[in-house]
């Protein structure tokens, strides 16, 4: 005679099948029609063992170390260094004033709010650094979508603007939230110099 499974081990074996299902991971945030889910939690420590190089840019004193062996691009006077999921960005542009925490809030958030895709704001701080001082502004945006499978990753950005002699230069860092960057980050706004 044929057995059929009871009622409540059909039910115990779908909330089993449930639970584990939503054990797979958080869902990707809701994000407006038309645009790339978000994941979260993706790998982006940077190793302990990372170099670092010298890099200026062309036409200025400005000097800052970099992770060595990253990919660089360079755009309207912007130069990125990637590598996976994480990014450094250095700029120089002419500025008469050094900026302060009152202008980066008046002038950098919102430009920044107008043009970070999902930006959310975090502080504007004056910090202190090896070689001297800098406004550091943080938040958080979406990075590009991958172009295989179409996702972003939600990344913590921190911005220094550093300033000498009527130049400021900034150097933007980026990885994903919940990444242990503070070593390498550290490394990087410290070598900030003009030679």
């Amino acid at each position: 005679m044929r057995r059929f499974p009871s009622p409540v081990s059909v039910v115990a074996s779908v909330a089993l099948v449930g639970a584990l299902t939503a054990c797979g991971g958080p869902p990707a945030s809701p994000s407006p029609t038309g645009a790339p889910a978000t994941e979260f939690n993706p790998p982006g420590d940077i190793p302990d063992d990372q170099a670092f190089v010298d890099f200026k840019i062309p036409g200025s004193a400005f000097v800052v170390q970099v992770p060595e062996g990253w990919a660089q691009k360079s755009t309207g006077g912007v130069t990125t260094f990637t590598d996976h999921y994480n990014s450094v960005s250095v700029e120089v542009q002419a500025r008469p004033l050094a900026p302060t925490v009152e202008s980066a809030r008046s002038d950098e958030l919102p430009t920044l709010a107008r043009h970070v895709t999902h930006y959310s704001s975090g502080d504007v701080v004056a910090v202190t650094r090896a070689h001297g001082e800098a406004v550091l502004i943080t938040y958080q945006q979406d990075s590009r979508a991958d172009p295989t499978t179409g996702k972003v990753v939600r990344d913590a950005v921190e911005r220094y603007e550093f300033w000498s002699h009527g130049q400021e230069a900034i150097v933007t860092l980026s990885g994903p939230t919940g990444a242990d960057n503070v070593d390498p980050w550290r490394i990087i706004s410290d070598s900030v110099h003009w030679a």
